[in-house]
């Protein structure tokens, strides 16, 4: 059977960006470069997601393209004989399975709020115990989180359904540009807020101060990590989309696309949070207190405040759902590919799997909350293994794969990178790739395990 392809180059750039951009651009990336020096952070970070992000996402593209094929049997149509890269394939599998077990949840806690928003459960006027109340109470029934886990995932699993252009890419392209609607809608609110100069001045102005307090090491270390964790590489994610790619256009013109728009979210996710925080004397917290306490607590607070949080809790939603449908295909794409079956028998098998293997991480708010293994809950602890050791590990994989005589090689490699139009590698850059870039990954892999 044929594969299936993208219907025109703006659906791949919208679904693989959406791919890229989720939770970690609107929770993490504000919060780190606020408490990094502001401006300096931001530049370092620029600097780190050209020297590593855009290079091994361009890897895992050609890996794709140049195969036609999903994790795994991509491995083995371009390793050389009798060799066992294509191992790794299965735990970029593991990598996905384990990243839906506990995004689902969280997705559906986005999903939650944007209804609560919208049909009056925040009103004008709640004082900050009533709001932290509304997400404990959330966390402590686990009925009404595996509902909301469970729509999000059954509408992932339907819009995969109808395959790449019906389904994906023509759901991609709407949900993006809404997005990219929204997020400038809401940025445009928060700067013209009263006190809103602060929060920027906070957010975007280098702080010699802090990077003095902080260490400038420390700091190059946040951009480092942020820079490479926030395309979701080394789990096959983006292999996937390679796969359906045409040879139109050159993977690393397409990578810089990708990255720029993943970037500008992240950015304008920086410029609603803090001008709205600091024009009503907000302390900006980190991870799910920022979304889910601070910033309704700045909604409630604000002249229109239920319509600026609905709309805040679409864009969210829209973000988390982009990143849920793109895995959800690969891990569609795979078992298709392995075990030659339908994309229909596929769906359904692999619905009720996420239905599943989603339920621990419920529970761990309520039912299994005095669960704790190397002190974490059962949500810290799938994304530490996501985040820490299958997504650098993964990424090191298919850097040496791509770079040298071992793998795939660097001329293979580069050829498939710089088939097309646009932008090209050079060949000088070989020495680069195959030992100054194993090194960075090696230390953003290490930095996850010694923090």
């Amino acid at each position: 059977m044929e594969r299936e392809s993208f219907k025109s180059r703006l659906g791949f750039i919208l679904v693989s960006a959406g791919c890229a951009i989720g939770i970690g651009n609107v929770w993490r990336f504000p919060y780190v470069a606020g408490e990094n020096g502001g401006g300096l952070f931001v530049l370092l970070y620029l600097v780190f997601l050209v020297l590593m992000g855009i290079p091994v996402l361009t890897m895992e593209l050609a890996v794709g393209r140049a195969s036609r094929k999903s994790a795994v049997l991509g491995y083995k149509k371009l390793e050389k004989p009798k060799s066992k890269w294509h191992i790794h394939g299965w735990f970029c599998m593991l990598g996905c399975y384990l990243l839906m077990m506990y995004y689902t949840t969280v997705s559906g806690w986005m999903t939650s709020y944007f209804y609560k928003f919208a049909t009056g459960t925040f009103e004008s006027g709640m004082t900050s115990e009533q709001v932290s109340g509304v997400f404990s109470q959330l966390q402590s029934n686990p009925i009404e989180m595996v509902i909301w886990m469970a729509i999000i995932t059954i509408l992932g699993f339907l819009v995969c359904s109808r395959g790449i252009q019906k389904g994906i890419e023509k759901v991609s392209k709407v949900m993006m540009i809404a997005l990219l609607v929204l997020i400038l809608a809401l940025a445009v609110n928060s700067i013209l807020l009263s006190g809103a100069g602060e929060g920027l001045k906070f957010y975007l102005v280098p702080n010699f101060e802090k990077v003095s307090e902080i260490g400038i090491g420390n700091i190059v270390s946040a951009a480092m990590n942020q820079s490479f964790f926030t395309l979701s590489l080394g789990i096959a994610a983006m292999e996937i989309f390679g796969s359906y790619m045409s040879k139109d256009n050159t993977l690393p013109g397409e990578s810089v696309k990708i990255c720029a728009l993943d970037t500008f979210v992240a950015i304008m996710a920086g410029l609603i949070i803090f001008p709205a925080c600091f024009s009503y004397g907000v302390e900006p917290d980190q991870g799910p207190a920022l979304i889910f306490i601070t910033l309704p607590n700045v909604f409630v607070n604000m002249a229109g405040g239920r319509i600026w949080g609905t709309l805040f809790f679409l864009f969210m939603t829209f973000a988390c759902f982009s990143t849920i449908i793109a895995v959800f295909e690969n891990i569609i794409s795979f078992c298709i590919d392995m075990f030659k079956i339908s994309r229909t028998k596929s769906v359904i098998i692999n619905a009720v799997i996420i239905l599943i293997a989603s339920l621990p991480c419920v529970f761990g708010f309520n039912i299994w909350s005095g669960f704790e293994l190397f002190g974490q809950n059962v949500l810290g602890m799938e994304d530490f293994l996501v985040s820490n050791i299958l997504l650098p590990v993964g990424s090191l994989i298919y850097l040496l794969f791509c770079v040298t005589k071992f793998g795939w090689g660097f001329d293979n490699y580069l050829t498939e990178c710089n088939t097309g139009k646009g932008m090209k590698f050079a060949r000088f850059l070989k020495p680069y790739f195959q030992f100054v870039l194993p090194i960075l990954v090696l230390i953003v892999l290490v930095q996850g395990f010694i923090k």
